[in-house]
């Protein structure tokens, strides 16, 4: 079987492009803005997480409800959501003795709508 063939992609020259990497560089965040967004982006690395943020876009719902519908237990349940409010993903708010989630703000819907359209491509 022959060795399928790649293009090359690692660059052979040994010219630094000064002007660019001073323009990007200029241009970057700070190092604790990366790990900020990197640890926002690990919330989106768990199937559960992503699933419980998807029934939430679609409408707000108690931790039982959540439970009932994932078919997980409420323990578990509650452990995602409190990573999920820890970096302000959902959001709750009480009606006596219930707890009702739903999505923090529109940036949440627009994450997970950009990310479904990447997939669906």
């Amino acid at each position: 079987m022959a060795a399928e063939k790649h293009p090359q992609t690692e660059c052979d020259c040994e010219v630094i492009h000064e002007e660019v990497v001073t323009e990007v560089r200029g241009q970057l965040c700070g190092k604790e803005t990366y790990i900020e967004l990197a640890t926002l982006f690990k919330l989106f690395g768990d199937a559960t997480r992503v699933q419980l943020l998807h029934a939430l876009e679609q409408h707000e719902m108690c931790v039982c409800d959540l439970a009932a519908l994932l078919g997980v237990t409420k323990s578990a349940i509650s452990h995602q959501l409190k990573s999920l409010r820890i970096a302000r993903l959902v959001k709750y708010r009480r009606d006596g003795q219930n707890v009702y989630y739903s999505l923090a703000d529109d940036h949440v819907k627009k994450i997970l709508d950009m990310g479904y359209e990447h997939i669906s491509e």
